[in-house]
């Protein structure tokens, strides 16, 4: 049995280009991985079908994509796999959970097969499952462009986070195609401006954030603007909403006033950024 940690991810800065000819959208990101993650174990079942078992995730489940498109990148040189998930990170709240357990079977498929795959061939598996599973290959604080599958790694200070969860989630497709009709995308991104954020002090980058699919949120989940004020009004260096939401976080410089924050904001889950 291989067991793996599928850290969640946050979108410190989301910049949302033209939609491609593929259909999918240019974008330039600042991904911070966090602590909070999902626990995975994998191991060969005795017999097909594959098996994925993750209480609370209803549907298809891009784990079990994850497995197959592996095994179809290996000829079918891969043995029937079992993947038991432990959630942690909300199901459908922007913060990739869903992407970085599909990263994580293969990562822990590959090792069951030998480890025929580098980091850069899983990448390019993962890019075809879902935008944000090459980036959660080798979790890290990442640069991220195109459409997710070009990941650069960059270094960010530490922070405390805490993450306010809606009771629904949003549909990722759903909050981009508000973002079309609104629209919040731009025609032109700045990687190279992302890139340097990394290197500012907290207080800086807060200053910084960005999401170009938060008005797109907003307009889908006006009640999410209170969760916003009630962040910002916690002491939060900076609040946004994460990636395509429903998820808000807010950053803090101090651990304790992060704490603090999170006692007070009903439904908070207290994390920090991964070292």
């Amino acid at each position: 049995m291989i067991d793996e940690s599928a850290p969640a991810k946050l979108n410190l800065v989301l910049q949302v280009g033209p939609r491609r000819e593929d259909g999918l959208h240019e974008i330039a990101s600042l991904f911070a991985s966090l602590e909070l993650a999902d626990s995975i174990a994998v191991e060969p079942a005795p017999a097909a079908p594959d098996e994925v078992i993750a209480p609370g995730v209803e549907g298809p489940n891009l784990a079990e994509a994850a497995i197959a498109a592996l095994r179809d990148a290996l000829g079918g040189d891969l043995p029937p796999l079992r993947a038991a998930i432990e959630k942690r990170i909300p199901v459908a709240a922007g913060l990739g959970g869903g992407s970085a357990d599909a990263a994580a079977v293969l990562r822990a498929g590959n090792r069951i097969a030998g480890n025929p795959l580098d980091a850069a061939a899983l990448r390019s598996i993962g890019a075809r499952i879902g935008a944000d599973v090459p980036s959660q290959i080798e979790p890290g604080h990442a640069l991220v462009t195109g459409a997710g599958e070009n990941v650069e790694r960059v270094e960010l200070a530490a922070l405390s986070v805490v993450l306010v969860p809606a009771g629904e989630g949003l549909s990722t497709a759903a909050v981009y195609a508000e973002a079309d009709r609104v629209p919040t995308t731009r025609a032109t991104l700045d990687p190279d401006a992302v890139r340097a954020l990394a290197a500012l002090s907290p207080p800086e980058l807060a200053a910084r954030l960005e999401n170009d699919l938060e008005a797109a949120a907003l307009s889908l989940r006006p009640e999410l603007e209170e969760t916003l004020a009630a962040v910002r009004g916690s002491g939060a260096l900076a609040a946004r909403v994460t990636g395509s939401g429903p998820t808000v976080f807010g950053l803090y410089a101090d651990a304790a006033a992060a704490a603090s924050a999170a006692e007070r904001l009903p439904g908070a889950i207290l994390t920090r950024l991964r070292e």
